[in-house]
């Protein structure tokens, strides 16, 4: 089984920040949340994670060597990383939900993320290493939406319809005939813990 997880909460998705390739680390709350999504999962025998602070924090929580693979970072959101959801342009909005292909200003579009993230799961598919074991991956919001559209076969333009909370867990199945969803966006392990 193929584990897909979002990293815990930083101080920059707490205020309603685009977080793509800025580094923050985790806060208390992400901590928290990282030991909760850890245990919500169980063992484990590898762990993949986007090089960013906040995924290898959460990473660490498994307890196992993490394997960082960059296909796996967040979507670069160029002009716009760390500008407050609110202040990105009507007419930016607009053209990014139209074409998956636009990029803002010195950033990354849709498609260029779904084919990285295809290719990683194309790779681990094709070594069995997502069927014979449960192997973890921890990335970002816009790997997680991708990862979903590979395994229900469909573009990428879906991301635009998908939501995905801070330490949520996402079960991907692999089959010779491509990815199954087993569960999307699973968030009880976090009862208790702020979340946002």
């Amino acid at each position: 089984m193929l584990v897909v997880v979002r990293h815990g909460r930083t101080a920059h998705n707490a205020s309603g920040l685009l977080l793509g390739r800025l580094d923050p680390p985790l806060d208390d709350t992400g901590r928290e949340q990282a030991a909760a999504l850890a245990a919500a999962v169980g063992p484990v025998d590898r762990v993949i994670s986007s090089p960013l602070l906040r995924t290898r924090q959460t990473a660490e929580a498994f307890g196992v060597d993490v394997e960082l693979d960059d296909r796996w970072i967040e979507l670069d959101y160029g002009r716009y990383d760390g500008v407050p959801l609110g202040e990105v342009p009507a007419e930016v909005w607009a053209r990014w939900r139209a074409d998956v292909d636009f990029a803002p200003p010195g950033g990354e579009s849709l498609r260029q993320l779904g084919d990285r993230v295809r290719g990683a799961l194309d790779e681990l598919a094709a070594h069995g290493s997502a069927t014979e074991r449960t192997t973890v991956v921890v990335t970002h919001v816009s790997p997680v939406k991708a990862a979903v559209a590979w395994a229900l076969g469909v573009g990428d333009e879906v991301s635009w319809r998908l939501w995905v909370a801070p330490a949520s867990i996402t079960r991907v199945g692999t089959t010779p005939r491509g990815g199954v969803l087993h569960t999307f966006n699973e968030v009880t392990h976090l009862q208790g813990i702020a979340a946002r």
